[in-house]
């Protein structure tokens, strides 16, 4: 009798221990059935770094317009090859470069039409939120690089400017507030190197706000700008956690670090009407950072294993450099300024060549499912 009367808690323990497994079995069954649906759309895997293609494209064209238009570096004979140059090969690329964009605006829009959650999971990223500022720093490069001349008191270049500019400030006072006061988000846990991208933001509006005529809006953002780069710099440079938390693919992400003071100088020219000391040492430090970079490449050997999308920030960031170059030779008319604004140009125009062509052959890789981006868009659903 004893051993019938042990018999039932047994099997009251069984029933128990069945019934939470298959519960706990069906929501790994559910994850792994819903998890490989959404990597086959386009949606899912089209993250705001892919604006990095639209960044180079257009940052490209502003490089040709100001090499070839009439009263650009190459109205000095500096090159004259420049002059045969025809007119149709930067129209072309203006408008590759306006096509990518708006081909890549329209799917992040359904992307946050439909997959709002991995959007918000984009913005919760450290290094994914940053990206964010690519879109609009896109929009106002292809603005100041129209081959349609827009007058300072146009109002279609006024409400343009607003309309791209407004979205940036936006971002600055969201990410900028949290790393003063989210303990969670300090810029000593958050910081790395695509966090320079906010900072070029910046810079690239100032830009456009110069060339506008709005002086103090133009001071306004480059002061902002320029601030929070030279707190990124020291926070990177002393090598902090936040620094070790970028993955080994986005090490061409470290091109960024001469990319905004390339910007600034470009920024600060525009803004003083003449490319002056200040841009002068702007432009010095971003070419001593850049020779720094392409002294040490086995830096970059374990990213360059693979393509991938974050290849595409070698290109921007070089750009900026060939366009500080080009207004530094156009002031100094010395011929070393002329050597290094050439020699900076066409290592710009060949790399993003390059950049063409592999993205081209390797147009399966473009979407692959190495980006690191998606690892944490799993682990938020996951965790859900």
């Amino acid at each position: 009798m004893g051993e019938i009367e042990c018999k039932p808690p047994t099997q009251v323990i069984v029933e128990t221990s069945i019934d939470i497994s298959p519960e706990k079995n069906h929501s790994l069954p559910i994850n792994n059935v819903t998890e490989p649906s959404p990597p086959s759309s386009i949606l899912t895997r089209l993250h705001a770094g892919y604006f990095r293609i639209s960044l180079s494209l257009g940052g490209q064209a502003m490089l040709w317009k100001i090499l070839t238009e009439p009263n650009g570096v190459s109205s000095q004979d500096v090159w004259p090859v420049f002059h045969k140059l025809p007119s149709t090969v930067f129209l072309l690329l203006w408008c590759l470069a306006i096509l990518t964009h708006i081909s890549l605006t329209f799917v992040y829009i359904l992307r946050c039409l439909f997959h709002f959650h991995l959007v918000k999971a984009e913005f919760m990223h450290h290094i994914g939120v940053n990206y964010l500022y690519a879109p609009w720093i896109s929009w106002l490069i292809l603005l100041q690089s129209a081959p349609i001349v827009f007058p300072n008191a146009s109002i279609y270049y006024l409400i343009l400017c607003w309309i791209f500019t407004i979205p940036l400030a936006m971002l600055d006072i969201k990410i900028y507030g949290q790393w003063f006061t989210t303990e969670k988000r300090f810029l000593s846990i958050m910081a790395n190197p695509t966090s320079q991208i906010s900072v070029i933001g910046n810079l690239v509006a100032a830009r456009a706000a110069a060339q506008m005529g709005w002086k103090e809006v133009a001071v306004c953002m480059w002061s902002l700008g320029m601030v929070h780069y030279l707190v990124l710099f020291v926070t990177l440079y002393q090598r902090l956690s936040g620094a070790n938390s970028l993955p080994l693919i986005l090490r061409p992400t470290f091109f960024l670090f001469f990319a905004a003071p390339s910007m600034a100088s470009l920024a600060w020219s525009s803004i003083r009407g003449a490319f002056d000391t200040a841009s002068k040492m702007l432009f010095f430090i971003s070419l001593f950072l850049f020779m720094s970079l392409a002294c040490r490449p086995s830096l970059f050997k374990k990213s360059m294993r693979k393509f991938n999308v974050a290849w595409w920030a070698y290109s921007f960031p070089l750009t900026f450099l060939a366009l500080a170059a080009a207004e530094y030779a156009q002031e100094v008319k010395g011929r070393v300024a002329t050597v290094l604004m050439l020699v900076l140009s066409v290592l710009s125009v060949l790399v993003f060549l390059g950049l063409m062509l592999l993205t081209a052959a390797n147009t399966d890789r473009l979407l692959g499912e190495s980006d690191p981006m998606e690892r944490f868009y799993n682990n938020l659903r996951t965790s859900t």
